[in-house]
């Protein structure tokens, strides 16, 4: 999943963030997962990437309450 630009997130309707969200912390876990298991991360810059996504993600979302 690509990483978002806060443009991008602030374009889209609540519904999308919400679903963009889930994806994200989907995709976090099974990062996570895959570096508890002992294996390691193919792009560990990602995870930090995905974490600030959600971050902003959840801004707008409260922004917009």
């Amino acid at each position: 999943m690509a990483i978002l630009r806060n443009d991008e997130i602030r374009d889209m309707d609540t519904g999308e963030l919400e679903e963009k969200m889930n994806d994200l912390q989907k995709e976090l876990v099974e990062e996570r997962g895959q570096i508890e298991v002992g294996g390691f991360a193919d792009n560990p810059g990602r995870i930090k990437e995905m974490k600030k996504t959600v971050a902003r993600i959840k801004t707008v979302l409260n922004e917009r309450e």
